[in-house]
């Protein structure tokens, strides 16, 4: 019985994956295919994948209609518009045949892509609005639950977080001057980050706090921490601490914490995380220690006696967080992703930031993130966000004006309509290969990342059943 469950489960989520990944190139390339269709340019082929074709057929309307061999993307052939033949095949048509098309034209096929994927975006967003996106209390709040006191960089040293002075319970209003929203807006704000200090030796970023009643403004340098080496103050997320399980004959157990205990103090300390009591207990270990508990609506205080190793009675216990569904409207969600697509890449080309090619995603990392999607506890609707991402971030990439993208051949439209006449085809072929080739080689030195990513998830210990500290940052 388990055995079919594994098995019907990984097949709805290769579905899943097939869908809506396969969806979000068909919907880009069906933009350019009726765009060009409408504007009466002549479409040689429609092919989903690269390479060469698993199965073909040509339509009645004389277009070859092609799934080839590679799920890295697709194109419409569009011999009138671009010589791409490395990449689409030598064309069978005689372009000095063909009447040229316009500049209007040209503009409306390449930027069609791109409105296609909003346009797709926008009707997934309309649906997640409806049905809620599942969020966990520890990503929707902006709440300090954890001070790092160090992090590691190379060596250990002092958290910049608790250098900065920085507290549990700190409310984080903005970052840089750009009001967050959730701990996710706070951590991508942080990474992407290109801020320094005058003389350029130390990274620097500007927190508004909440502290009680008071607001201030915080300096902090971040350092470069964890896997993907990216700017980390050393904080974690406030969240209820809230007893899932207790495991039998356990320090836990013993003690007296029951299942559905909410802790909320730990001697006079008001707790905002599971790592922050975990922290405590761990510096007082050699004493005792009361933990004030909400039990049945009622409080109750449990005394933890002196522990040799605080993971005995921790590992005891497994803490649950609650989720909710969030309702956000389509066109706040598309604002937010927007928002930190253009700030990602806003990043990429800044000299001060950490942010570099080895941070992207390809077509590996993006297979396995729908893959993680569709094996979530709610699949459809992170599958759903997901795509959403991919095709907002999609219609940006492509608009890029770079040869072979389609923001290459606007470009290229456009300096030929400002100087009077089209630009060599020799230059615009060897411009194109010359890119094509760049796009590859970054292509597999991302996949590169993306594979060692994978691995290294793979090798990552099991968490413990009750949380330690968080990678701070995270």
């Amino acid at each position: 019985m388990d055995l079919l469950h594994s098995i019907l489960s990984n097949v709805w989520a290769v579905f899943l994956v097939v869908f809506f990944f396969g969806g979000s190139i068909f919907v880009h390339e069906l933009g350019h295919f009726l765009a060009a269709r409408r504007r009466g340019a002549v479409v040689e082929r429609f092919s989903i994948g690269m390479g060469p074709a698993i199965f073909k057929w040509r339509g009645k309307d004389g277009v070859e209609y092609w799934i080839s061999w590679l799920p890295l993307g697709g194109y419409v052939k569009l011999p009138q518009l671009a010589d791409l033949g490395p990449i689409e095949g030598d064309t069978t048509v005689d372009v000095s045949k063909l009447p040229p098309i316009t500049y209007t034209t040209k503009v409306l096929i390449s930027v069609a892509g791109a409105v296609f994927n909003m346009i797709f975006a926008f009707l997934l967003a309309c649906i997640l609005w409806q049905v809620g996106f599942p969020t966990r209390e520890d990503i929707t709040t902006t709440r300090i639950g954890y001070v790092s006191s160090t992090l590691p960089s190379g060596s250990k040293q002092q958290s910049p977080a608790s250098k900065a002075g920085l507290q549990p319970g700190d409310v984080i209003l903005t970052v840089d001057g750009k009001e967050m929203r959730d701990f996710v807006d706070i951590t991508q704000a942080l990474a992407l980050s290109a801020g320094r200090t005058a003389d350029g030796s130390e990274r620097l970023v500007q927190l508004t706090i909440r502290r009680g009643s008071e607001v201030m403004n915080v300096d902090v340098h971040p350092i470069l921490a964890g896997d993907e080496h990216v700017r980390k103050i050393g904080i974690g997320p406030a969240h209820q601490i809230v007893v899932g399980r207790v495991a039998p004959k356990s320090e836990a157990e013993r003690i007296g914490l029951k299942a559905g205990d909410h802790i909320q103090r730990v001697d006079s300390l008001e707790l905002f995380s599971a790592a922050q009591l975990a922290d405590y207990l761990e510096s007082h270990a050699a004493g005792t220690v009361a933990l004030q508990v909400q039990r049945n609506g009622s409080l109750v205080e449990v005394t933890v006696p002196p522990q040799k190793q605080i993971q005995d009675l921790l590992g005891g216990l497994d803490f649950v967080m609650s989720v909710q569904l969030v309702h956000e409207n389509p066109v706040q969600q598309l604002q937010s992703i927007l928002g930190s697509t253009i700030q990602s890449l806003a990043s990429l080309v800044n000299p001060r930031s950490d942010i570099g090619i080895s941070k992207m995603t390809g077509p590996i990392g993006i297979v396995t993130r729908f893959w993680e999607a569709a094996t979530s506890e709610y699949p459809v609707r992170v599958a759903m966000w997901f795509t959403i991402l991919i095709n907002v971030s999609l219609a940006v990439f492509n608009l890029l004006p770079i040869p072979v993208l389609d923001g290459g051949h606007i470009l290229f439209a456009t300096i030929g309509k400002l100087r009077g006449r089209a630009l060599p085809p020799d230059f615009i072929n060897a411009a194109q290969g010359v890119f094509m080739v760049l796009l590859f080689s970054m292509l597999i030195y991302v996949s590169f990342f993306d594979f060692r990513r994978i691995v290294r998830s793979e090798r990552a210990e099991p968490a413990p059943a009750a949380p330690a500290a968080p990678e701070p940052g995270k």
